[in-house]
């Protein structure tokens, strides 16, 4: 019975956000507002995302000290996910001298590791910031032990921390909508 529960969260999480092309739905292409280089050989060989346990994410999730965690689960089938990324780089090269850590968790079958995810690490720089989590190791426990509102049931789901403040956001979320949630915290 576990294993049957267990398999139709994975699958509502998996399948919750439509897949989608890398166009937006008006078809004009999805652009990233950074300019960004080009990927050189180095940058694609530093494509080294690491695979944590469930339960090592959840220790990253309760960090508590003044470091702001801002933390994204996020699919590169998930056409939500990838129109938000842009909009977390701004704010992470704004950022990049404060004590605010960016990481993005990363819910990709694990067959798609070394090809999909792979490639869009690459072409967003993101590879020092991104985990890949299996979600076949998920347990029901994951959710309500680590969030209050969040059950896995779709994404881009985003958490943040900073010492014993938390805040759940759930659904794709604007330049505006990360700008005051942040600067909320950096007060």
């Amino acid at each position: 019975m576990k294993k049957i529960i267990l398999s139709t969260l994975i699958l509502t999480v998996l399948y919750s956000c439509k897949k989608e092309t890398s166009k937006a739905e008006d078809n004009t292409p999805v652009t990233d507002s950074v300019t960004a280089t080009p990927n050189t050989a180095d940058q694609v060989s530093t494509y080294i995302p690491k695979e944590l346990s469930p339960e090592n994410v959840g220790q990253n999730l309760a960090k508590n000290n003044d470091t702001l965690y801002v933390t994204n689960f996020f699919a590169t089938w998930c056409g939500p996910c990838i129109r938000e990324i842009p909009s977390f780089k701004n704010k992470m090269e704004e950022l990049k001298d404060k004590p605010v850590k960016f990481t993005f968790v990363n819910l990709d079958d694990k067959a798609e590791w070394d090809t999909a995810v792979k490639d869009f690490v690459a072409e967003h720089n993101l590879g020092a910031n991104v985990i890949l989590l299996d979600g076949q190791k998920l347990d029901p426990n994951f959710f309500s032990k680590n969030f209050k509102q969040w059950d896995g049931g779709s994404i881009p789901f985003t958490f943040m921390r900073k010492g014993s403040q938390t805040d759940e956001y759930l659904g794709m979320m604007t330049e505006e909508v990360l700008n005051s949630k942040i600067n909320a915290f950096l007060k």
